[in-house]
């Protein structure tokens, strides 16, 4: 498509709107918004503009943008927010982590309400706590409401179904007082939810009070097993109201965030406050911001994190100032229903709440950077140092191969590829052997290694016949290095093979010693030993040993389909068709056992007599 970016700029109206930047492959590398269209976009292709070298290297490889136009700034920021995390462009800041936080559910429109886990806030009568930051917590926090105020859990329509069937387990072990029996009134069991409500809010001392007078109770009566009970209850409603602590004397809900970045990688730190209460904290990670100021990067995040979760408090105190604060804060008001306030406090309580929310951002920063120099030693260090033995330079992409097999039965190959130092599993391949019977392992290496390589000639012409440049498929990416779960003659087998397609590969074996541990590397005839301590020989041996894995796995998997096929042909009226969709069904011998007559008819192919057939052969 031929796309001249000087003329499309003067065709640029002067409206609010979204700005969307492909490259030469489609594919979009970036997203903004403008007041004006016509300026903003305009001056991305200025040379007198003093561009990021961030933004420099993305302009270089916009082939063509395109635009849509919106009635207002606040519409362009909610258009770009959303097409920014359906995308995921390269030159934005993104937001790394994309979580749902949890909810607790109270369906109050409901004559007898129920206390559930919610992921979302949905528009319907229920009442909503939330949200938290930990899963655990709001389910046992919903466990704990259950014993206390025997709230039900079934999903029954009442007072329709009142009568119908018997009560459940939780009746039975006292933990509900089954209305779906009518054994509890309609009015009693609103008061015991009134009461959950009042506990959710935050109100534990009339729980506390009634808990250790029924403690006292039981116990005076040498009730000890239901004191115990009421102990534990009382202990943890403590335990709930001890993680409330206040943070300040207003009853409102806001989130402090701070950030602290290094390099391309940003953390901001969330604190979430529900009505003056700490709920919880969070960090989040971002990407892509190198070069950026902090006022960017906290007003990415808060477009992007915002745009994503339900709820907006009443306030947001920041560290730095937005930019575009006025429009973001219009926006989020509109999200919310009321008016939310943007604060960058300067002094006083919040700014000491903005300060250690920096800390933890920073704290959090540095942990993950001390983690990933450990990473890269264990990966990209290692490798480097397996480059500086075998004197590969460049040394990325290493494929390791393995057969495996009982005396010939079911052989098969196992391919796994590691690239910087990391296993790359969507590369990973199996291979069943089909032209060598009886256990013949270099016969086996021969066949895997000869169908890996041509099939990645094959895919590499078939590119250039539609002339496709740069451009992988599943196997023309070809190894720095090919590594053989053996010795010399599984070596020598695949220097053969590269020679017979004239391909030009190094090759080395991963010795093992008589306790079948990795011992060196075999390269050109010649060991190289390997110290047991470094990190190379550590990546050498994960390499080693998911090779094995990988290929035992597919064998195991084979040799259990084989035995279950075995087994049905012996069934009268079971032929190949039906032989199939058994085994496509149940993946196991005793799957098949155990299911009945009707469920088997379900799959297939099947019917009512064949499915007697399967059932009265194995009872």
């Amino acid at each position: 498509m031929y796309f001249d970016i000087e003329e499309e700029l003067k065709k640029l109206p002067a409206k609010s709107g979204v700005y969307i930047m492909h490259d030469k492959h489609d594919t979009i590398i970036y997203i903004g918004k403008a007041i004006s269209l016509k300026n903003r976009v305009r001056q991305y292709f200025q040379n007198s503009r003093n561009l990021t070298p961030k933004i420099q290297h993305m302009v270089a490889r916009v082939q063509y943008f395109e635009y849509i136009i919106t009635d207002s700034e606040v519409e362009a920021l909610v258009l770009e927010s959303n097409l920014i995390k359906e995308h995921r462009p390269k030159y934005n800041t993104m937001l790394k982590d994309d979580k749902n936080y949890p909810y607790i559910r109270i369906t109050v429109h409901e004559a007898y309400p129920r206390v559930l886990f919610a992921r979302k806030r949905g528009k319907d009568k229920a009442k909503y706590f939330g949200p938290y930051t930990s899963a655990k917590s709001v389910k046992d926090t919903i466990e704990l409401i259950r014993r206390i105020y025997f709230t039900r859990t079934c999903s029954r329509n009442l007072p329709k179904d009142i009568g119908k069937g018997r009560p459940c387990l939780y009746y039975y072990i006292k933990q509900c007082k089954a209305p779906c029996q009518g054994y509890i009134s309609e009015e009693d069991y609103r008061e015991s939810i009134n009461q959950a409500l009042e506990f959710l809010n935050g109100n534990f001392f009339l729980i506390t009070r009634q808990l250790e007078q029924k403690m006292k109770d039981a116990a005076m009566n040498l009730e000890y097993e239901a004191a115990a009970e009421y102990r534990d209850l009382l202990n943890s409603v403590k335990q709930i109201s001890e993680k409330q602590k206040i943070t300040s004397g207003e009853l409102e809900d806001r989130d402090i965030l701070a950030s602290a970045s290094a390099g391309d990688e940003a953390v901001v730190q969330v604190f979430f406050i529900r009505d003056g209460k700490l709920i919880g904290r969070e960090h989040f990670y971002l990407t892509g911001v190198e070069q950026e100021t902090k006022s960017s990067i906290m007003t990415s995040f808060v477009k992007q994190f915002y745009a994503g979760t339900p709820f907006i408090p009443r306030e947001l105190i920041l560290s730095e100032v937005l930019e575009d604060q006025e429009i973001i804060e219009e926006w989020l008001s509109s999200k919310r229903g009321q008016k939310v306030h943007i604060k960058v406090p300067l002094k006083g309580e919040k700014e000491r709440l903005v300060e250690l929310a920096r800390k933890n951002a920073s704290m959090v920063l540095q942990q993950d950077t001390e983690k990933i120099k450990r990473e890269e030693a264990k990966t990209i260090g290692a490798l480097t140092k397996i480059a500086e033995m075998l004197n590969i330079p460049g040394l990325c992409r290493i494929e390791a191969f393995d057969i495996s097999n009982i005396s010939g039965f079911e052989s098969v190959g196992s391919m796994v590829v590691y690239e910087n130092g990391k296993p790359k599993r969507n590369d990973y391949r199996k291979f069943k052997i089909k032209g060598v019977k009886g256990p013949d392992d270099y016969a086996s290496m021969r066949e895997v290694l000869l169908r890996r390589l041509t099939h990645g000639i094959k895919e590499e012409q078939e590119l250039k016949e539609k002339k496709i440049e740069a451009e992988y498929g599943s196997f023309n990416r070809y190894p720095d290095l090919i590594m053989m779960d053996g010795g010399k003659g599984q070596v020598n087998v695949a220097e053969k093979v590269l020679a017979e397609l004239k391909m030009d590969i190094p090759v080395c074996g991963m010795v093992k010693d008589d306790n079948h541990r990795t011992r060196g590397l075999l390269y050109y005839n010649e060991e190289i030993p390997l110290d047991h301590n470094s990190e190379a020989f550590k990546l050498i041996t994960r390499i080693q040993d998911e090779t094995h894995r990988f290929a035992i796995e597919y064998h195991r998997q084979l040799r259990g389909k084989s035995q279950v096929h075995s087994i049905l042909d012996d069934i009268e009226g079971i032929g190949s068709a039906r032989r199939r969709a058994l085994m496509k069904n149940y993946q196991s011998l005793e799957a098949i056992k155990a299911a009945t007559v009707e469920e088997l008819a379900e799959i297939e192919t099947m019917n009512m007599r064949a499915a007697k057939q399967v059932y009265e052969f194995f009872h």
